[in-house]
């Protein structure tokens, strides 16, 4: 359960969303997402994700949905997006959107060769582009993660949702 509970001061507030900050959110996202993948604790797609989260919820740690500049028109897009959010929080699922489908294909792709990501950078095994528009991060079975830079996202979510700001969005900066 979250605990939505907020005991800022203004100044924390106003100057949460610095560059720094958010800079420094990207990186833990990043950092979460290098080290769930080889665990095999990355479900891709918007498909994938809502079979996953009708399955198990309660195991689901995050959810990434990810556009573009021209994914902001895809209204079948939008809409799959509004029912997942929708989902998120009746389930206390924790939320960020990133504006760079690019990067995270590269962060994903990256390391796929090794986990269970799909392989040969952003393609799934049949050739086709992988669907990076919705990527959850799940708890491992076996243990109780306890990842300093998810706990690190995990309050920026919570702090953002204090600030009535549901779904965050996180500017994932090219490498």
């Amino acid at each position: 359960m979250l605990d939505f509970t907020c005991n800022m001061t203004f100044e924390e507030l106003s100057g949460d969303c610095s560059q720094e900050r958010m800079d420094s959110v990207a990186k833990a996202l990043e950092e979460v997402l290098a080290s769930a993948l080889p665990q095999g604790c990355i479900t891709v797609g918007v498909y994938e994700a809502a079979k996953s989260l009708n399955v198990d919820p309660d195991n689901v740690v995050l959810c990434v949905l990810a556009t573009d500049d021209e994914d902001v028109k895809d209204v079948a897009l939008q809409i799959h997006f509004t029912l997942i959010q929708a989902f998120c929080c009746e389930n206390d699922i924790n939320i960020l959107r990133v504006n760079n489908t690019r990067r995270l294909a590269q962060i994903l792709g990256g390391n796929a060769a090794g986990g269970g990501g799909g392989g040969g950078g952003n393609k799934q095994a049949g050739g086709e582009p992988m669907d990076l528009h919705c990527v959850l991060v799940t708890s491992p079975h076996s243990t109780s993660w306890k990842d300093p830079a998810l706990s690190k996202v995990n309050r920026f979510c919570r702090e953002s949702r204090c600030m009535d700001q549901w779904v965050p969005i996180i500017n994932l900066p090219d490498r």
